[in-house]
């Protein structure tokens, strides 16, 4: 059996992906302009692109662990749950980047749902007896456009005119909610957020809940007018299938930016990446992936594409003690190591002056910790695992 899904970015239509005899095939249409690529791997061209497994940009943003979990609890007595469904609902309900995937049968199946958006005070005030992250998940788990283990989901955000951004266009919600086996996981991601932010690291909005129980953060695919803009992880980048997210190197992400990133954007951007792989040393973050970094760009032809935002950094040595680094740090996994394992990678990106970015670092750690007493005490695991990781870097460089 054959199934064909039709796929388009804003620039217009682009083609069809096939799955047929075990293979995934994407060609494109005869018309398609050069701006209606899908993927700065996937040119325009006569032949078609065809892969065993569904081409990684296809992959990019389908569903994993709690989300798949919880999909194919709603969907398995109605259709087959297969890779083209999830691909097909994974591209039609906004999903990250510009690439838009859809089916008659998803069409049918979202034109039977209500997405009214919900407002961001509402969220973070929630104090309800109600499990509100449950029933987010209930009334949105359709719109799946956003990969990742963690729990999580897409909302529409209900807002007034003033941060609409003079648009009729909705803005959206990423929300995130811990699991019991990860005790204070959203705090965990505020406070290495804040860290981020404190130390200069450019990052999307967030927010912490009240409760202190969901992260909240918005979209950064989307430019002034929320018009979806091009984004690409690592793993897309490189041609990788999802599960190979651990694969490579930190130097491998930097090699990549010196490719697909515009000459001007280059030197910004390894800049960047050094910080974030740092600072995710620093608070031992052993979850640095490939699909946690990525490229931003407004269409393929333009020559734009930058280093996106950092998202995703939390420490994950409170819950796993003995956690390594998620990718190659010049020869080694080890967070023990990383001090200098980081001073050679700054060679790798062109960082001049290592040391004082780590400082900067630690300095900013020291303040978001300082001005975090409750958080820290609502979360003393998460707390004493960001202060041990940082230990031996306070020692060296501090």
């Amino acid at each position: 059996m054959t199934a064909v899904l039709r796929v388009a970015t804003p620039e217009g239509e682009s083609g069809r992906v096939l799955s047929s005899n075990g293979d995934y095939l994407f060609r494109y249409h005869e018309e398609a302009r050069a701006q209606a690529s899908i993927s700065l791997l996937m040119p325009v061209r006569v032949d078609e692109y065809r892969y065993r497994e569904l081409h990684p940009i296809f992959q990019m943003n389908l569903p994993e662990g709690y989300v798949l979990e919880q999909l194919r609890n709603r969907l398995a007595k109605m259709v087959r749950v297969d890779p083209m469904l999830l691909l097909a609902l994974s591209g039609s309900s906004s999903p990250i980047g510009r690439v838009a995937v859809s089916s008659d049968e998803v069409d049918a199946l979202l034109r039977r749902q209500q997405f009214p958006g919900e407002r961001l005070e509402e969220i973070l005030a929630w104090d309800g007896t109600e499990d509100i992250f449950a029933s987010l998940v209930d009334r949105y788990i359709l719109r799946a456009g956003i990969s990742g283990v963690q729990p999580k989901v897409l909302v529409p955000e209900q807002s007034g005119a003033a941060s609409q951004r003079f648009t009729s266009k909705t803005s959206e919600l990423i929300i995130k909610s811990g699991r019991d086996e990860f005790p204070g996981l959203a705090i965990n991601e505020f406070l290495c957020m804040s860290v981020a932010r404190e130390a200069g690291i450019a990052v999307p909005e967030f927010y912490l809940s009240d409760n202190t129980r969901l992260f909240v953060m918005r979209r950064f695919d989307r430019d002034e007018q929320l018009d979806p803009i091009g984004f690409e992880d690592m793993a897309a980048l490189m041609g990788l299938a999802a599960e190979q997210k651990y694969s490579k190197s930190y130097s491998a992400i930097a090699k990549a930016i010196r490719l697909f990133c515009s000459p001007e954007q280059v030197q910004g951007s390894l800049a960047q990446l050094f910080a974030m792989v740092s600072l995710s040393c620093i608070v031992g973050n052993g979850d640095a992936h490939l699909k946690n970094f990525g490229l931003l760009y407004s269409d393929p032809t333009q020559r734009d594409a930058r280093l996106a935002p950092a998202y995703d950094i939390v420490n994950t040595t409170a819950y796993i003690p003995e956690d390594v680094l998620a990718l190659d740090l010049v020869g080694n996994k080890s967070l023990l190591a990383s001090r200098q394992g980081l001073l050679e990678f700054a060679g790798a990106c062109d960082v001049a002056r290592p040391e004082e970015v780590i400082r900067g670092q630690l300095e900013a750690l020291e303040r978001v910790l300082g001005r975090s007493t409750e958080l820290c005490e609502r979360a003393p695991n998460v707390a004493a695992a960001i202060r041990l990781s940082a230990g031996p870097y306070m020692q060296t460089f501090g």
